[in-house]
């Protein structure tokens, strides 16, 4: 009976570890088929988090960026460089400071460009924002 039962929770942890690994698949392969999406996950309030984009230039023309700019203070992007060859690809950093945030919080980034096809590429960042100690 015993060993019956020991079976039966092993089993049961095998399942629960399938599932957790999924899981985690899933959310990777999501970030990795939006490149304008990162999740942070949960993270302490207060805390800064960072994270750099791939900006890309696939035109056969140079884009030129004349500003970038975010939904809120709380979050500060930076630039490699305003001029971008055809081709060439540039970080876009990132920085969210979570300080008074509780929650979900979804913030953007605004690039603006002087592509006809695409004058504004839009950024987003998520992360939920634990309060004291919790995890």
């Amino acid at each position: 009976m015993r060993a019956h039962f020991l079976k039966i929770i092993i089993f049961g942890f095998v399942l629960f570890l399938i599932f957790l690994s999924l899981t985690f698949a899933q959310e990777k392969n999501n970030q990795e088929e939006d490149p304008f999406l990162w999740d942070f996950g949960k993270i302490k309030e207060g805390e800064i988090v960072k994270h750099t984009f791939i900006l890309n230039n696939d035109s056969d023309k140079i884009l030129t960026i004349s500003e970038v700019n975010t939904s809120c203070g709380c979050t500060v992007s930076q630039l490699e460089k305003k001029v971008i060859n055809p081709g060439e690809s540039i970080n876009l950093e990132v920085s969210f400071n979570s300080r008074g945030y509780s929650g979900i919080v979804r913030q953007f980034i605004y690039v603006h460009t002087d592509s006809l096809d695409n004058p504004i590429i839009k950024y987003t960042i998520i992360a939920e924002v634990i309060r004291g100690g919790g995890s």
